[in-house]
């Protein structure tokens, strides 16, 4: 049986306390927190990197933002831009789990790229089965589409995104060649979970209206669990920006190649280009400067 170090799952803005880490720390599809949304730098990650010291053995992510720079100089720090790499999987090199050295534990995002990035440093950064890299990328810029195991995790962890038990299960398969059927059945179950939300995702999509060439839902009165991703891909079929408003924030998105930056566009000073979420008291700005920067005039 393959040997797994601690794992812990997060997100830029929920980050676990450096004391709950054991050992020397790999971190793997993290961004730094952007000062724009609410979390400045200063507040989240710097003091988590301070409180990591010396253990911190690796920082390995693709998002944008301005600090990058300021981290140039340390070799532990592996950061890139997301147009220049589409997920974190394919910045995971054997050579990179090699001159890093033994591990003693992993914080990954709790998405699929931060799992496929985790089961390949685990395995000494080789793919957990071919074309592994590709479907990370495939799901991460929402471009092109994954293989079947890809597809598979992908709706799973979809339907189930605050499960950590199946994140681990995740990383267990990967990290093992996918070659165990009990943990395979275990994805496939909640697999299916996301067809159900389906229908809900697909009727809150029929509630799209235009506002200049932007494509606006509220979704804040929803009947059941829908699939955010799939509803602003949904948008994106009616006009080059979608937006969903939800919980008193709003997720706006285009497509990875429209060459929009939303984080340039609102301030936000790091994140994905082409996805980012604000609070909801900045709607009417944020479509201004959308429509603005789509030649609109309201």
């Amino acid at each position: 049986m393959i040997h797994l170090p601690h794992l812990a799952f997060g997100t830029p803005r929920q980050l676990p306390g450096p004391e709950t880490l054991p050992g020397r720390v790999v971190v793997l599809d993290i961004a730094f927190a952007a000062d724009g949304m609410g979390t400045p730098f200063e507040e989240v990650t710097g003091p988590f990197i301070r409180g990591l010291g010396g253990r911190l053995a690796a920082w390995v992510d693709h998002h944008d933002h301005d600090r990058h720079r300021q981290f140039a100089d340390d070799p532990r720090f592996v950061l890139a831009t997301k147009a220049q790499h589409g997920a974190c999987p394919e910045m995971v090199t054997p050579d990179l789990v090699e001159r890093t050295g033994p591990i003693d534990a992993i914080f990954a995002h709790v998405d699929l790229d931060g799992l496929y990035a985790t089961a390949k440093w685990i395995r000494g950064g080789t793919e957990p089965y071919r074309g592994a890299d590709d479907d990370a990328r495939a799901v991460d810029t929402r471009t092109g589409a994954p293989g079947p195991t890809g597809d598979l995790i992908d709706r799973a962890l979809r339907a189930r995104f605050r499960d950590d038990a199946l994140k681990h299960a995740v990383v267990r398969y990967l990290a093992g060649g996918c070659r165990d059927e009990v943990v395979h059945e275990a994805i496939d179950r909640a697999a299916r979970q996301f067809d159900q939300m389906s229908a809900e995702t697909r009727r809150l999509a029929g509630r799209y209206e235009l506002r200049g060439r932007v494509a606006f839902v509220d979704a804040g009165e929803r009947k059941q669990a829908y699939d955010k991703t799939e509803l602003l891909l949904a948008g994106q079929r009616l006009a080059p920006v979608s937006v969903v408003r939800d919980s008193g924030m709003i997720t706006i998105a285009s497509q990875f190649d429209s060459g929009l930056d939303f984080v340039a566009l609102l301030g936000l000073g790091g994140g994905m280009p082409t996805r980012v979420s604000i609070p909801e008291s900045r709607l009417g700005e944020a479509l201004d400067k959308l429509n603005a920067r789509l030649g609109v005039a309201l």
